[in-house]
């Protein structure tokens, strides 16, 4: 085994020239298959990122909810999209679409104030 690294080592640097044209090759047929990618397919990427960027806000929201409700577990849990925004650190649009995803799961409500959710345990 030791005599095959040896081999291997002796190889390339006798010809490392070689080594650096196959590191550059990969390296742009890398950066063409991107470059040339259809525009289907590059929609289709940035919706699947769009998606899962939405369901870790979600779940952050959904993480954020169970350490309000280990503080106050007899009260009810009211947020504003603002505070949570910036509690969260995100912008309040997209915060407001990842509470509206929570709301077709049922894991927050609406408020009669507007701008304010409750939070479900």
């Amino acid at each position: 085994m030791a005599n095959l690294v040896d081999s291997i080592v002796a190889l390339v640097r006798q010809h490392w020239w070689i080594a650096a044209l196959v590191c550059s090759a990969l390296c742009i047929a890398a950066a063409c298959t991107k470059m040339f990618e259809p525009a289907v397919a590059k929609k289709q990427r940035s919706e699947r990122r769009k998606k899962k960027e939405l369901r870790g806000l979600a779940d952050r929201i959904c993480s954020y909810t169970r350490t309000l409700r280990e503080q106050f577990p007899n009260a009810a849990v009211v947020v504003s999209e603002r505070d949570l925004a910036e509690q969260l650190r995100k912008q309040p649009d997209s915060v407001l679409t990842a509470l509206n995803l929570l709301l077709t799961e049922r894991k927050v409500q609406r408020t009669q104030l507007a701008g304010y959710w409750r939070l479900n345990p």
